[in-house]
Formats: C-alpha cells, structure tokens, sequence
C-alpha cells in the first residue's frame, strides 16, 4: 500500500468518498483495484475441497506451535521444580519469552517474504528446523541450553510456521475469512488440550527426554500434514519482501495494533503464569495441569464462536464483545477467586472463551486494513510489535506474583484489558472517520 493510500486512510477529511471501501470486509478487496493486482485476482474462492484443505494444514501448524506455546506453562513449573529448580520463575520465565517475542517479532520480514515468494519453502523449512529443535530440547540440562534451544531456535523456526499458516488464509477468503481463521486457530486450542494431557502422562512414567520425543512426533505428523495441504494462490508481490513500516501512517492499523499487543501480554502472561498461579493459591499439580487444559477447551469454542459471528455482525465489533467478556472474566471470577478451586475451575474455561475469540479476531481485524496480497506484511509488521509485549510480561509477571500478591497481581492483568479495550474503540471509530455509530458493521 503506498503512502498516499495511509495517508488518506488516516486522514478522513482526505478521503471521504472511498470510506466504503476500506471499511466493509465484503467489499474491500473488491473495490480496492491496485496496480499490482487485477481485480480478477480478488476473486476468492470462499469454499470449495482446495481452500479448505489449506484452512486444515494451517489448522495443523498451529495446533504444532501456537498449541505447544499455549502449554509453556506447564514446561515452566516443570524446570522449576527439576532441572532449574534452583532458578527464580523470573529467570525461568525468560526462556518461554524469547520463545514467544522471536515467534511474533520475526513475522515483519517473514510476512513481506510470503507476499514475495509464498508459502512453500517457508513451511517446509520451519518445519525441518522446528522437529529438530524439539529433539534437541529433550537433551537439555542446563539453562543456556533451554535458553538457545527453546527460547531462540525453535522460537525462530515457528515464526517461519505460523505467519505463513495465517497468512495463506487470505489468499482463499475474504466474505468469510473471520470464520476461516477461527477454524484455523482452533488448532492453537486443540493443541493447548493435547499437548498438556501427553505431557501430564509421559512425564509422569517417562524421562524428560523421552516426554520431549514424543511431542516431537506428534509434531512432525501435524507438519508433514501442513507441508501436504497448505498452498497459495495469488501471485507474487514484485515488490514484496522488504520490510515497509508506512503501514504505521494508518491510525486504525496503530490503535489496533497496541489493542493486540495490550491483550497479548495478558494472553501469554496467564498462560505462562496460570499453572504457577495455581500453585501459589496452594492448589494441587493436577490443578495446575488441568487449568491450561481447561482454558484451551472454552478457547476452542470462543474461536469458532468469533470466526461465525464477524462474518455477520463485522470483525472490530465482535472484537469489543469478545475483549469485554474476557474483562468480566477477570474481573468478576478471577480477581475474587482466592482459594477457591471451584471458582478457577469456572474462570479458566471462560477466561479461554474470550481470549481465544480475541486471539483469532485480532489477525482478521489486522487483514481488514489491507489488500489480501499485503496481509502477510501488514500482519508480521503488527505481531512484531505485538512481540514486545509478549516479551516482557511472563517475567514481569513472574516477578510480580510472589511480590505483590495473587490480587493484586489479576488487578494488574486488568487494568492492561482495559487500556486493550479503549485501543480498540479508538480503532473502530477511526475505521468510522472519527464519526461513532453504533450499527454498523465493522
């Protein structure tokens, strides 16, 4: 997108005949003819036996990576109480971080080259790299070791998997893209469910390494059946490949970026911190084994819940509803929660609910802003500011839990939800050329 283009988008006053345009995720694509695309290549497919076969390997990815993150919880109570027992869980808390922030942050140059060369190779060499480095990882014993295994190489090789998994989506769908990508981020709950349920069983009868060798099967399977299925279908970008931040000149693509990142250091830090949590309250491991299992059950259903209603009522709306639900999550189950194990019980599903509607949303809301062969640069530019957040808050978390309290330290997490919320209501209204309504879809 040129700068003139983000520039009229930021400014309304520039631009009001086209607001239209922009604004209507049935009609974007369609009506915004560039020089680089024909409009014949803005026809999507929608369905059809091809494109869903993509959405199932980008579902299978995700579930391989986005689903072993959202288990990073339990790897973390796991080395704190074996092979870096002797560390603080702000120490601990690091790797899981690097892990994360290179997953996100690498997404800026990796998204321009899938808009330059495709899906293809990019896959295919996440995939070799990411099953190496699990196996790796099951000989792990000292904390550089984790550090540069888990923290940077297969943090690295999954931002290769997961920007390419979200990013072919839109080469398939527009009209029905929100549920598309819902489908395909199931995968990240799906795996949140395997993932702990294999660990609880083999760590428990087995060595960590032989633990670490069967998710790394399990992995592979789902990488090979991604290197199978998932294929682009729109031409190279001539001009892709470079990193360009002139997306940043859109205020909507600013306030939404720092809704995502705002809600993502709360995501990573729940799920880097809940088994922890758990602990801390003086609830059992099983407890804390079953809240990440929990909270990605109620995220599978949130996912599909999202994708369903953003077709029909728009993608920022659905957004709010979701980031308001997970607020009173928070607010009315998890900030007065003590001790009670009944209480967490309710509140990790339904926490899981509303991030994992959110977490789906916020790359479809990221798309919405852009041409469908600019997605992959305008989603790896967002994530990779979205990506110092997620860096920062499993260790600042880590540190503030035995430091301020368990309260204390939820009250925290809400205040963040909040300043999410009121970013992603400055971007609907900027999606509105700064005119608020109501109904009206957005």
């Amino acid at each position: 997108m040129s700068g003139d283009i983000l520039l009229a988008a930021s400014h309304p006053t520039s631009a009001p005949h086209n607001s239209h345009k922009l604004h209507d995720p049935d009609t974007a694509p369609l009506e915004a003819a560039t020089t680089s695309r024909s409009r014949a290549d803005y026809n999507f497919p929608e369905g059809g036996t091809r494109a869903w076969l993509v959405i199932f390997g980008s579902f299978s990815i995700i579930c391989g990576t986005f689903g072993l993150i959202s288990s990073v919880g339990l790897f973390q109570s796991y080395w704190q109480t074996h092979q870096l027992a002797h560390y603080t869980s702000r120490d601990v808390g690091w790797i899981a971080a690097v892990n994360v922030f290179l997953n996100l942050f690498l997404g800026v140059q990796i998204g321009p080259l899938f808009d330059r060369y495709g899906p293809r190779y990019l896959v295919l060499i996440g995939s070799v790299v990411y099953v190496a480095s699990l196996l790796i990882l099951a000989q792990c014993k000292l904390y550089w070791h984790f550090m540069l295994v888990y923290g940077v190489l297969t943090g690295t090789s999954s931002a290769f998997l997961t920007t390419t998994a979200l990013a072919v989506v839109a080469h398939w769908f527009e009209r029905k893209r929100g549920m598309a990508s819902g489908i395909a981020f199931v995968g990240s709950s799906v795996g949140g469910i395997i993932f702990p349920m294999v660990l609880k069983s083999t760590l428990s009868r087995l060595s960590w390494a032989w633990s670490v060798r069967v998710v790394a099967l399990i992995v592979g399977v789902l990488l090979v059946v991604g290197n199978t299925t998932v294929k682009g279908r729109l031409p190279p970008r001539k001009n892709g490949g470079a990193v360009d931040l002139r997306c940043f000149l859109d205020a909507r693509f600013s306030w939404a970026t720092l809704g995502v990142a705002c809600f993502e250091f709360v995501l990573f830090g729940a799920l880097g911190l809940l088994p922890t949590y758990a602990l801390f309250q003086g609830f059992s491991s099983q407890t804390a084994f079953n809240s990440i299992a929990t909270l990605n059950a109620g995220s599978a259903l949130g996912r599909c819940f999202s994708g369903y209603m953003s077709d029909r009522v728009g993608r920022f709306n659905t957004m709010l509803f979701t980031l308001i639900w997970t607020l009173l999550a928070v607010l009315v189950l998890w900030l007065p929660l003590g001790h009670n194990v009944y209480a967490f019980y309710a509140f990790a599903p339904m926490f899981g609910f509303g991030s994992g509607s959110i977490v789906s949303m916020a790359p479809v809301c990221i798309g919405q802003l852009c041409k469908a062969d600019e997605y992959g640069q305008f989603y790896g530019t967002s994530y990779s500011v979205v990506a110092f957040a997620t860096l920062i808050c499993i260790p600042m978390g880590g540190e503030l839990l035995p430091t301020i309290g368990a309260t204390s330290f939820v009250g925290f997490f809400a205040g963040i939800l909040v300043l999410s919320l009121w970013s992603f209501l400055v971007a609907r209204w900027a999606c509105l050329e700064w005119k608020w309504k109501w109904n009206v879809k957005v």
